[in-house]
């Protein structure tokens, strides 16, 4: 089973045509992540703190409904974390977050499983920077690296991140612990303004990451495995908002290792550059079908051999954004 950690929370879309009638999608990196994996059939559980209020419920419900286990969820008694989601006429989203004291960033260290006996747990984004949560988790995650691949995507809202050479100081030693690591260009630029984004990837894999993404929208991706590196193209779509692009090209992209018996530390070992190629081909494609729907509803395994997905993925008008 794979563990997903982190924050699940509301998206309050709001767009820019009829700003008068939100929608609350369920939301939240590690969640969107979760429920690409449970949707595609993995097996995975979410690890989460989920308040009792209405939303809270709905959270539930929404990962129930995508074969999510739920068994290391906490009844927090917190209210439910809140993200303004402005999306603009051409599908551009903007975040403004409400998450002072809400139930997601409050973990205890008796909250989490000693020994999960996951294969992997995916982690990062707010779920991972905010105090006083933040820490407990970066604890956890280091105690489990040992025997568990941890695959991170620091996901960076810089409004809720403070001073910046901080947060770097502790995405690097997230960095340390990290197997997997999915990262955009964008997140890069503001983590370490002027740094040539392959550089940095080079430096991680020299010290010891198997394999690092790093995404950049319409152009593509980078792949870096082992001593070599390769360009993936942004798989074409049919575009109508970019949330949860980059939850779901995760989620894919674990998914596809999973399967392929290359997520637990040994397997990750044994991975080549060819089947990390493959794997960013379809964790793209998963993508490109996510931004051709509202909000982060990424597509179940089902879809993905019928008709519809097909002319979802190849009969295009532009290629996505942001992923």
């Amino acid at each position: 089973m794979i563990g997903v950690i982190g924050e699940a929370l509301i998206d309050l879309e709001v767009a820019e045509a009829e700003p008068q009638r939100p929608t609350a999608h369920p939301g939240g990196s590690p969640m969107n992540v979760a429920v690409t994996l449970g949707r595609l059939g993995s097996e995975v559980a979410f690890l989460g703190r989920l308040s009792s209020d209405a939303f809270g419920r709905l959270l539930r419900t929404h990962l129930a409904e995508s074969n999510v286990n739920l068994r290391w969820i906490v009844e927090a008694e917190e209210s439910t974390s809140l993200a303004i989601v402005s999306v603009d006429q051409i599908g551009s989203a903007t975040y403004a977050f409400h998450v002072e004291g809400t139930a997601d960033w409050q973990w205890r260290s008796d909250e989490l499983p000693e020994s999960p006996g996951l294969r992997a747990i995916h982690a990062g984004s707010l779920g991972l920077a905010m105090a006083p949560g933040g820490a407990v988790v970066e604890r956890w995650l280091a105690k489990l690296s040992g025997s568990t691949t941890i695959s991170l995507d620091p996901n960076v809202r810089p409004a809720l991140l403070g001073d910046r050479e901080d947060y770097r100081a502790r995405l690097t030693r997230w960095l340390d612990f990290s197997g997997i690591v999915k990262v955009s260009d964008e997140d890069l630029a503001w983590i370490w303004p002027g740094a040539a984004p392959t550089e940095l990837a080079r430096s991680w894999i020299a010290e010891g990451r198997k394999l690092v993404v790093i995404t950049r929208g319409s152009e593509g991706s980078l792949v870096f495995c082992c001593d070599e590196e390769i360009t993936v193209p942004a798989h074409p779509t049919r575009m109508v908002d970019t949330v949860g692009a980059g939850d779901s090209f995760s989620g894919a992209l674990l998914d596809w290792l999973g399967r392929h018996d290359r997520l637990d530390r040994r397997g990750l070992a044994q991975l080549n550059c060819e089947e990390a190629r493959e794997a960013v081909e379809f964790a793209s494609q998963i993508a490109a079908i996510t931004v051709s729907r509202a909000g982060a509803n990424p597509p179940r395994r089902s879809e993905l051999d019928s008709s519809d997905s097909q002319r979802i993925n190849y009969r295009i008008t532009q290629r996505h954004p942001l992923i």
